[in-house]
């Protein structure tokens, strides 16, 4: 069993910048990938980023250049931060923590980019 807990969401004005941070607790050392999915109302929930233990990262092209997925191992933590954001950014975002038998999810952060 893997527990996530993500924070840092909020409300932001376009252009603004917010970092996601994701802790991790329970099986941890049988994950071999992070990711960070988001949804907004109305649409289905898509990948934002993806990073393996190794440290390759994976970006779905509406967020390539303005967001990085980053993790600290010795922390247990994934983190998002999130640069220019867009009103279109707006969803719930989701930490998803994978192992080769099944995914598991955090509860989810709202972010909300209105001026």
């Amino acid at each position: 069993q893997v527990q996530l807990v993500e924070s840092g969401g909020g409300l932001v004005q376009p252009g603004g910048s917010l970092r996601l941070s994701c802790a991790a607790s329970g099986d941890i050392f049988s994950i071999y990938a992070m990711a960070w999915y988001r949804q907004s109302p109305g649409k289905q929930r898509e990948l934002a980023a993806s990073i393996t233990k190794d440290g390759s990262t994976n970006y779905a092209d509406s967020v390539k250049g303005r967001f990085t997925i980053s993790r600290d191992a010795t922390k247990n933590m994934t983190y998002l931060q999130m640069n220019s954001l867009r009103p279109e950014d707006t969803a719930v975002y989701y930490c998803v923590a994978a192992q080769l038998s099944r995914n598991y999810w955090g509860q989810g952060t709202q972010v909300t980019v209105s001026s």
